[in-house]
């Protein structure tokens, strides 16, 4: 029998101080049975850092031709292609020349700095491509924060973002590896 999806609630207040962008948002999201919490709350982090009324939650794992998020525009263009993790070059590459702008938030145990210097050189060459680096540390913190009804205060300045519900808060520097913040 196939294991179904994790159903999560939730809610996020906004302050991005950098797009001088305030609101909250309320959505379901479907948390796949090989999801892990910390890569379900990467999602959740990349929504907020982009949040606007266009961009939605993809199939993600169940779709392999979609990003995690995007923003379609009303001539179905894409203008924001949103993916996670240690994307291929040529993952990355198709996504490039099929979205106006292209965000890689990549994350990863031990692993992140081998993926750069192996594709650093490949990537260099795409203007819409902008790849963030997110601390393995600081995204398992974030992982312990997942429930299935998530109510959080996310507020980002700079090139950091502070993440807080009831009980805690957490401090997440992002770090740019290539295109402009």
């Amino acid at each position: 029998m196939a294991l179904k999806a994790t159903i999560i609630k939730a809610r996020l207040n906004i302050s991005d101080l950098n797009r001088h962008h305030y609101q909250q948002y309320s959505f379901t999201l479907a948390q796949h049975p090989s999801e892990t919490d910390q890569r379900m709350m990467i999602r959740v982090l990349a929504f907020a850092l982009n949040a606007n009324d266009n961009l939605v939650f993809t199939k993600g794992l169940c779709a392999d031709d979609e990003p995690e998020l995007w923003w379609i525009n009303d001539d179905d263009s894409i203008h924001l292609w949103v993916e996670l993790g240690l994307a291929d070059d040529k993952r990355l590459k198709k996504a490039c020349s099929r979205a106006q702008q292209v965000l890689l938030y990549a994350y990863g145990e031990g692993s992140q700095q081998a993926w750069w210097q192996k594709h650093q050189a490949k990537l260099a060459g795409f203007d819409n491509l902008r790849i963030v680096s997110l601390a393995y540390e600081d995204t398992q913190k974030l992982a312990a924060m997942a429930s299935r009804s998530l109510d959080l205060t996310i507020t980002i300045e700079d090139n950091e973002v502070w993440v807080s519900d009831s009980e805690t808060s957490l401090q997440i520097p992002l770090t740019l590896l290539q295109g402009q913040g």
